[in-house]
C-alpha cells in the first residue's frame, strides 16, 4: 500500500481594500519558488487569499487580486496566516490602516493557526486582534512608535528587519516581507532550500543579524530646540572627538544632569546611545563604500579600538564588520 501524500503547507493571506501589493505577492512568490525547488520530494505550499467577500480586491497600486475564500466560510486548518498591511501618508506622518473585518477574523482564527506572520504595518492589525500581546514584534520604522503607544502589551523592537517570538512573526518595511518568507521557508525545509530560493530570486538568504531597517538620521525625531539640533549635527561631523556626556554638556552650557534630561526629551535617546548609533552608522557607510581597514574605520568613527568596533557590531547588528562588508559592499577597493 502506497503512503498517503503529505498535504501542502496551507498559507492564507488576509486581504482588504488598499492593501500593499508587495506585502501579498512578495511572500507568495517566495513560497511558490520554494515549491519548485522541493520538486515533489516534499510537500510545498498552497497559498490562498481570504477576504470578507469573493472577487477582485483593489490594492494600493491599483492591481486587483482575486479573493477565493471568504472569512465567514473559512474552515480549513491554516499552517501560516499572513497579515499584510497598508499605511496612508497624512499631514502628521504615516498612519497604519487597521481593517476591522480582518481584526475580527484574526481574533477567531489566529489562535488556531500554526503560526501568524505580519508584514510591515500588518503588525498593527495583528496587535489590534490581541495576538501580539506578550510577544516581541517589529513594524515599519515610521509607525513603530505608534505600535508601542497603542499596544503597550507588545514588546516592540524598532530596529530588526523581522522578529520571531514563539509562533508570531513580524517584519519591518514592505520589501522585508520576502526576507520574512525566506526565514519561514528555512524553518520548514532547511537553509539549503531557502538558499536555493534566495539565489534564484537574487536575494540574501538572510540580511545579517537583524540588520537595521533605517539610518540614525531617519530614526531620530527632529525635536524643537535649536541647541540640541545643532549639537546633533556637530556630533555627526566630529565622531572622533570626545563625545562623553561631560563634554557635550559643557558644549551646551548645561549641567550633565540637565543635559541628559533635555537630550532624551528632544531625541528619545540617551546621549551615549545616540553617539554610539551615529558612530555605528558612519562605520557601516565606510564598510559599504570604501576599502579602508577596520582599524582605520574604528579610529575615524571614534571607537576606542577595533575590538570596540567588533563589540558594537555584534551587540547592535548581530554580525561582524567583515561579514557586514561582504554582504553590503557597493564599491571596489581602489
Amino acid at each position: 500500500m502506497s503512503a498517503c501524500p503529505t498535504p501542502p503547507h496551507v498559507v492564507v493571506i488576509a486581504m482588504f481594500p488598499g492593501v500593499d501589493t508587495l506585502d501579498v505577492t512578495g511572500p507568495a512568490e517566495v513560497f511558490a519558488m520554494a515549491g519548485q525547488f522541493l520538486g515533489g520530494r516534499r510537500a510545498g505550499y498552497e497559498v490562498r487569499l481570504a477576504g470578507e467577500r469573493r472577487g477582485p480586491v483593489p490594492t494600493f497600486s491599483g492591481v486587483r487580486l482575486c479573493v477565493e475564500e471568504v472569512f465567514a466560510e473559512q474552515r480549513r486548518a491554516i499552517d501560516t496566516l499572513l497579515v499584510p498591511g497598508r499605511m496612508l501618508i497624512g499631514p502628521g506622518g504615516p498612519v497604519p490602516q487597521v481593517d476591522p473585518g480582518v481584526v475580527t477574523w484574526l481574533r477567531e482564527v489566529g489562535p488556531g493557526a500554526g503560526r501568524v506572520a505580519s508584514v510591515c504595518a500588518g503588525a498593527h492589525i495583528t496587535a489590534a486582534a490581541g495576538l501580539l500581546d506578550g510577544h516581541r514584534a517589529t513594524t515599519h520604522w515610521a509607525t513603530v512608535g505608534r505600535l508601542a503607544a497603542d499596544h503597550p502589551e507588545v514588546r516592540v523592537e524598532s530596529d530588526p528587519i523581522f522578529v520571531r517570538s514563539g509562533r508570531m512573526w513580524t517584519s519591518a518595511g514592505i520589501t522585508s516581507s520576502m526576507d520574512l518568507a525566506l526565514a519561514l521557508v528555512a524553518e520548514d525545509h532547511g537553509d539549503q532550500v531557502a538558499l536555493d530560493v534566495a539565489r534564484a530570486m537574487v536575494m540574501y538568504l538572510q540580511r545579517p543579524g537583524g540588520q537595521s531597517q533605517f539610518s540614525v538620521p531617519l530614526a531620530q525625531h527632529p525635536g524643537g530646540r535649536d541647541d540640541i539640533r545643532d549639537l546633533r549635527l556637530w556630533i555627526g561631523e566630529h565622531l572622533d572627538a570626545d563625545l562623553s556626556v561631560p563634554a557635550l554638556a559643557a558644549r551646551t552650557a548645561m549641567s550633565e544632569r540637565t543635559f541628559a534630561r533635555v537630550f532624551h526629551a528632544e531625541t528619545g535617546s540617551t546621549p551615549g546611545a545616540f553617539v554610539e548609533s551615529m558612530r555605528l552608522e558612519a562605520a557601516r557607510r565606510l564598510l559599504e563604500r570604501t576599502g579602508r581597514l577596520p582599524s582605520d574605520i574604528a579610529r575615524a568613527c571614534g571607537f576606542r579600538s577595533v575590538e570596540t568596533l567588533h563589540r558594537v557590531f555584534r551587540d547592535r547588528l548581530g554580525t561582524t564588520p567583515g561579514e557586514y562588508r561582504s554582504r553590503f559592499r557597493t564599491t571596489v577597493p581602489g
